[in-house]
């Protein structure tokens, strides 16, 4: 689903906001979910989910599978979601 789709069924679930106030609903929902990432803090939405930061190890020994040159793979982090048990039990009737 993207953006203009989200702000559509909220505006017809909600027709008093305008589309601005969706907007900058949603903005301000990814915004302080980037916020707290950035921070090191996990996200938990009962009822949805966890959103939360992995730490990926780096890899010395890689290779490019398009040529086989060894290549260096340095640390980084990943966004990860773990869907809550009601998520799951909601999707899998």
């Amino acid at each position: 689903m993207s953006r203009p789709v989200i702000i559509k069924k909220l505006k017809e679930k909600n027709p008093k906001l305008t589309q601005p106030e969706i907007e900058l609903i949603i903005d301000s929902f990814c915004e302080v979910i980037e916020k707290s990432l950035i921070n090191r803090k996990s996200i938990e939405i009962r009822g949805f989910g966890t959103f939360f930061l992995k730490k990926i190890k780096e890899r010395h020994n890689s290779r490019n599978p398009k040529t086989g040159e060894i290549i260096y793979v340095p640390e980084r982090n990943k966004v990860r979601f773990k869907a809550s048990k009601k998520l799951k039990e909601f999707i899998n009737k």
